[in-house]
């Protein structure tokens, strides 16, 4: 891994840990603004899996940033995708104008990008047979 790929990946990783960790506390202390407690119902979800998302935001952040654990790595990169691209979506499905998708955009890029740049030693080895 080149010099420049560990700067990409950290920037990434921090600026993703600290934009998750924001809109969980965020959802977890149901505050209004971007995803919170004003924002869910008019999305149509209830108000109660602002919980669920917040808690899993937090689990996930600790997974993708201690060491070791690439299968729960994985898995975490993997819920912020499915949490990132579903709130595009929603905010779509409800007609939301495009400045109610950035936010999301931007953690979902943030997502990739951070997997992508990810060490080897945070990768899940694949073993030909």
């Amino acid at each position: 891994m080149t010099k420049t790929h560990k700067i990409i990946y950290w920037i990434a990783t921090v600026w993703l840990a600290l934009g998750m960790t924001a809109t969980a506390f965020g959802q977890l202390f149901k505050l209004p603004g971007q995803g919170g407690s004003d924002m869910i119902p008019h999305l149509g979800y209830p108000v109660y899996l602002l919980t669920i998302l917040g808690i899993w935001k937090v689990l996930g952040v600790v997974a993708v940033i201690i060491p070791k654990f690439p299968l729960l790595k994985e898995w975490a990169y993997a819920g912020f995708f499915f949490i990132m691209s579903g709130a595009i979506f929603s905010h779509i499905a409800v007609g939301d104008p495009v400045v109610e998708l950035l936010p999301g955009l931007l953690l979902l890029v943030l997502t990739v990008v951070s997997w992508y740049f990810r060490p080897a030693n945070r990768k899940i080895i694949s073993v030909d047979q």
